[in-house]
């Protein structure tokens, strides 16, 4: 749910053979679904619909011709913003596979104080923000109850399968399970940009999990995913409280 496929587009892969070396690793790893999540609104990247739309329709076309077992979701993965509801309104952002969840990402070293109110309009508006990758959020790091005030305020959040895997540190990897484990996050993504450095890592983080005992918790993260898809509302536990887990539907 959360990808870098466009070919020379933000920063993920430069060529078409690129991107489909991607594809092929991808339906290695059982991935059957991409969204794709070029950036928008970045300070060094903003993709237009039209580019998504476009990549995106000659990309599955060549897949289908190549009888590949995949299907893509157009998406954006959007910066914070103050600007975000009125430019989604003017289609100028993407939500995730044509549904209600848009993901959002903040910037790397802090939140701003903002957030809250970005929040709250998007869901007013019928829009649930996932927060992407918070497990390399500086200051999330730093007092990871500050994720857990922004899921209280209604966003849900996506970990990324390379933290899980060790890809950025076994900091980053310690975070990512405590974060799993206080039920802060919802769903899980590859982030993938290319295959050297930022690889999908998909099933190394899924055993990641098990390995921890975590199975709940992957189960939950790719039935998710499918109801990002389908445009569902999404399986979720209340944040941590005295360890215990109670389930409730998000709606």
């Amino acid at each position: 749910m959360h990808s870098h496929i466009l070919v020379n587009a933000d920063d993920g892969p430069e060529t078409v053979e690129e991107t489909f070396r991607l594809f092929e690793q991808a339906i290695m790893e059982g991935i059957t679904a991409i969204i794709s999540t070029s950036h928008a609104l970045h300070p060094k990247h903003n993709v237009h619909v039209h580019v998504v739309h476009e990549q995106l329709a000659q990309l599955q076309q060549e897949i289908d011709r190549r009888n590949m077992p995949l299907t893509l979701y157009p998406g954006h993965e959007v910066r914070l913003a103050g600007n975000i509801l009125e430019l989604y309104k003017k289609d100028q952002l993407l939500t995730l596979a044509h549904s209600n969840y848009l993901l959002l990402e903040l910037p790397s070293g802090f939140i701003p104080t903002y957030t809250r109110t970005i929040i709250y309009n998007l869901l007013t508006a019928g829009i649930t923000p996932i927060i992407a990758h918070p497990e390399r959020n500086k200051a999330i790091a730093e007092n990871p109850s500050r994720l857990e005030n922004l899921i209280r305020e209604g966003a849900l959040a996506q970990i990324t399968a390379g933290s899980l895997a060790g890809l950025f540190g076994k900091s980053i990897q310690q975070l990512s399970l405590k974060l799993v484990r206080s039920n802060l996050v919802h769903t899980y993504g590859s982030d993938v940009h290319n295959l050297k450095t930022r690889p999908f890592l998909f099933e190394k983080g899924l055993r990641f999990l098990e390995k921890q005992k975590e199975l709940n918790a992957v189960d939950d993260f790719l039935e998710n995913n499918m109801r990002i898809i389908n445009n569902q509302p999404f399986i979720v536990y209340e944040p941590e409280n005295n360890f215990t887990k109670r389930r409730w539907k998000l709606i």
